[in-house]
């Protein structure tokens, strides 16, 4: 098998300090909390950035203070959102990836989230896709049912999204596709040969699922984002959740990439330079 890349999704739209303190939420604590992760075994910080009250924002000048915080403390692969938070604007939503990013999520369908929806119209993706292109980023196809793979073909076949093709299934979202093996395994089948996945279980599924990625070839995202406890009543930390996805590799025998190991399984080194 190539070696594992641990993403650490450290903040997300969702959670807030009242439901866990260990939560980043500045830009000085998102670089803090990407550069631990790192050290646990993460070689992808994938990142949401909050606004001076703690909301969710995409705003392009906190992307960028995180950003430069991140590339302080490590060289950990920076992936910036565009889905940011339910109810936000195209224009608001793609404002990271401007700043060139190595990756950049691309959520590839509309989707219940919850009580909410997250909407994503097919004009909507093709442009943020054109735009991550133009940038040089590469696009990780987010992935929360299966006809949203066949979406991101759609980009591939029209040959607006070139070069290597990463997705990530999200599993077990209220509205999305459950986070079960069989669900896994087929989405896995969908994908066309020679693309990579990583997959990351929401809640409780999280560590079940991961267990299943790390078996199966795949890749694995954990981080609050998806999931605030490290077991039941207990709270985490980003960086406990990556040093558990890691332990249970090298378990398993299977090696952990670094960041650079990351950029060549990946296809990063052949972007163009912004």
């Amino acid at each position: 098998m190539t070696k594992l890349i641990l993403t650490a999704a450290l903040t997300g739209a969702e959670v807030s300090r009242e439901d866990t303190p260990h939560l980043p939420v500045s830009p000085v604590e998102i670089g803090e909390a990407a550069a631990r992760a790192r050290e646990a075994g993460a070689a992808i910080a994938h990142i949401h950035v909050r606004d001076q009250q703690g909301k969710p924002s995409q705003n392009r000048e906190i992307y960028r203070q995180a950003m430069t915080e991140i590339r302080k403390r490590s060289d950990i692969i920076i992936q910036v959102s565009t889905g940011g938070a339910v109810g936000m604007t195209a224009q608001e939503r793609i404002q990271p990836v401007s700043l060139c990013p190595e990756m950049a999520t691309l959520t590839t369908g509309t989707v219940n989230f919850g009580d909410d929806v997250f909407y994503n119209s097919y004009g909507m993706i093709e442009s943020f896709a054109k735009e991550m292109m133009e940038y040089g980023v590469r696009p990780e196809f987010e992935i929360f049912d299966v006809g949203m793979i066949h979406t991101a073909m759609r980009l591939v076949h029209k040959g607006i999204v070139t070069g290597h093709l990463h997705f990530d299934f999200v599993m077990g979202v209220p509205g999305g596709i459950p986070a079960k093996g069989n669900h896994l395994t087929h989405l896995i089948d969908q994908l066309p040969e020679g693309a990579t996945w990583t997959v990351a279980g929401i809640g409780r599924h999280e560590l079940p699922m991961s267990a299943m990625g790390i078996a199966l070839g795949g890749h694995v995202r954990v981080g609050l984002e998806d999931n605030i406890y490290y077991r039941k009543g207990e709270l985490a930390s980003n960086e406990q959740l990556v040093a558990r996805i890691y332990r249970i590799a090298k378990e398993l025998d299977r090696e952990v990439a670094t960041p650079d190991e990351a950029r060549e399984i990946l296809g990063l080194k052949a972007l163009k330079a912004c």
